[in-house]
């Protein structure tokens, strides 16, 4: 069975920065491309980004763009979510997300092709 198992969460100031982690078990994590999603509170869960199963291909929601970095390393069966100059609007629970492809450059960002998912991390950003 596959897991997903996220962390890095926590509190930061606005300006800061974090780096969330999500390991992967229970299959080979190179078969998956990945994603990161978030939901705050009293809104549903969006995306954040995504990247191939190569890592060759991300892609970013427009809010991020410039500031988030996702990356991923397929020796360690782990993925990276890399937050920099956090902004308050970023508090949310972020979820990372698999999805076993064929194509080792696609990338997804639609919610509903993710089959598997984690179980969240809190991320709070004060002002």
């Amino acid at each position: 069975q596959v897991q997903l198992v996220e962390s890095g969460g926590g509190l930061v100031q606005a300006g800061g920065s974090l780096r969330l982690s999500c390991g992967i078990s229970g299959s080979t994590f190179s078969t998956y491309a990945m994603g990161w999603f978030r939901r705050a509170p009293g809104k549903e869960r969006e995306f954040v980004a995504a990247i191939s199963r190569s890592g060759g291909s991300t892609d970013y929601v427009d809010s991020v763009k410039g500031r988030f970095t996702i990356s991923r390393d397929n020796a360690k069966n782990t993925v990276y979510l890399q937050m920099d100059n956090l902004k308050p609007e970023d508090t949310a629970v972020y979820y990372c997300a698999a999805v076993a492809v064929a194509s080792t450059q696609l990338v997804t960002t639609r919610r509903n092709r993710y089959d598997y998912w984690g179980q969240g991390t809190q991320v709070t950003v004060s002002s």
